[in-house]
């Protein structure tokens, strides 16, 4: 023993696991009782920082959704891409709703959940290597914080170069961020400031998770505000047509395909 995880499809396990606990169905984390243990979802930062969640909110229908989710998702229109789709949750509205919609993450165990749980079109992968199989959509969802996949300055470009060659024309993507610039705790003003220090963006989150004897590889994951993100599109073949923070410091972030 290191000290150190394995490193493994650590969304994956939980997600399975969190599930089985969520329906009875398949084997439960247990603790030598008879009760099966909730699931937690582990995020270390960088800093030393650790902070645990309860994985079952992956499995939440539209009725425990937060109002941002809903707006996002009444915007989907045409062939939709619901990029990070994790359990499926989004996926599987758009379904009931008639949306053709394919799910896309690079967890093969996420896959199985939401196989499971009643996705029907789902691919293993990232946007860069779904490009080369020759899909084309109308609509890119990032929801559940997913503009944290754009990571910061120097993988942006090539995200949302991505996007652009998986699009149809007059395509848009609606991404969910969070401003964390509200914060006074020093904890994390600090972060912000060490992260400036060393030229990244303030809420550029260095991260890896954490789930029983897994662990993933260390990660950057962009937490910014509307302004930065708009500097971060800059140039790029989209515009950011609308910013939605009736929610704040959550928002929804659209973005059209230039003409």
């Amino acid at each position: 023993m290191t000290g150190e995880p394995l490193i493994g499809d650590v969304f994956g396990e939980l997600l399975r696991d969190a599930l089985a606990v969520a329906t009875g169905v398949g084997p439960r984390p247990m603790a030598g009782g008879r009760l099966p243990r909730p699931v937690i979802e582990i995020i270390e930062r960088d800093d030393g920082l650790i902070n645990g969640a309860p994985a079952a909110h992956y499995l939440d229908g539209p009725a425990d959704w937060q109002p941002y989710d809903h707006r996002a998702v009444d915007r989907a229109r045409g062939e939709t891409l619901d990029v990070g789709t994790g359990a499926g949750r989004i996926a599987l509205l758009l379904q009931e709703r008639g949306v053709p919609v394919t799910g896309l993450d690079t967890s093969a165990g996420a896959l199985a959940v939401s196989r499971r749980r009643g996705v029907r079109r789902l691919v293993h992968g990232t946007v860069d290597t779904h490009v080369a199989d020759g899909q084309r959509y109308d609509t890119f969802l990032l929801l559940g914080n997913n503009l944290g996949l754009f990571e910061g300055r120097q993988r942006a470009p090539g995200f949302l170069a991505a996007l652009a060659a998986l699009a149809r024309p007059g395509a848009q993507i609606i991404a969910h961020g969070t401003n964390p610039y509200g914060t006074r705790d020093p904890l994390h003003t600090g972060y912000h400031e060490r992260n400036r220090s060393r030229g990244r963006l303030g809420g550029q989150l260095r991260l890896r998770l954490r789930y029983r004897e897994l662990g993933t590889e260390w990660f950057d994951y962009l937490v910014c505000s509307p302004d930065e993100f708009a500097d971060l599109v800059h140039g790029s073949a989209w515009r950011l047509t609308d910013v939605d923070d009736r929610d704040a410091p959550y928002y929804l972030a659209t973005l059209r395909l230039a003409e």
